[in-house]
C-alpha cells in the first residue's frame, strides 16, 4: 500500500511541476503576443556538479534579464534552470543530444527531486527520458548554474 501512495504522490508531484513550468509560458502568450517576436533570444552557457557545460537558449525578455542578472552577482535568487527537453540535438549546444525548449525555461530555488539529474546522466539515458525518468521530460538539475552569456551561434 505504501508503494501506491508514493507513485500516486510521485505523479501529481510531476504534474504539478509540469502544470507550473507550462502555465507561464500560456500566460504569456496572450500578453506578450507582439513583444515577444522583438525580443532576440539570448544564449547562456550553464554548468552542473560534473562541471559539464549545456547551453541554454532563453527567449523570454523576464528570463534573459534574470540570466543577466545571475551571471552578474545582482540576485541569487533562484539560481537553477529548468524546463521541457527537447529529445534532439540544437545547433547552439554542440556536443548533447537533446536542448531544452526555450519557450518552457525558468529558473528555480528549490524542486522535487523528480526531475533532477547531471546533465551526463540525461545524455546516458536520454531514451528513457518521459517516463519514470524526467517524466513530462522536464528536467531541473538541482546543481545547475549559469556560468556566463555567450555570444549567439
Amino acid at each position: 500500500m505504501r508503494h501506491m501512495f508514493t507513485k500516486v504522490g510521485s505523479l501529481a508531484a510531476v504534474a504539478m511541476l509540469a502544470f507550473t513550468v507550462a502555465q507561464p509560458a500560456q500566460a504569456t502568450q496572450h500578453s506578450e503576443g507582439a513583444q515577444r517576436a522583438a525580443v532576440a533570444p539570448a544564449y547562456f552557457e550553464m554548468t552542473d556538479i560534473t562541471r559539464s557545460t549545456f547551453i541554454v537558449k532563453l527567449v523570454k525578455e523576464r528570463e534573459i534579464q534574470h540570466a543577466r542578472d545571475l551571471v552578474s552577482g545582482a540576485t541569487n535568487d533562484e539560481p537553477h534552470v529548468v524546463g521541457r527537453l527537447k529529445k534532439y540535438p540544437a545547433s547552439y549546444n554542440p556536443g548533447w543530444s537533446y536542448h531544452y525548449d526555450p519557450q518552457t525555461v525558468h529558473f528555480f530555488d528549490y524542486a522535487i527531486e523528480v526531475c533532477d539529474a547531471t546533465l551526463p546522466y540525461v545524455e546516458e539515458h536520454l531514451d528513457e527520458a518521459g517516463g519514470p525518468f524526467l517524466p513530462g521530460l522536464i528536467f531541473c538539475p538541482w546543481t545547475s548554474k549559469l556560468v556566463r552569456e555567450v555570444p549567439a551561434p
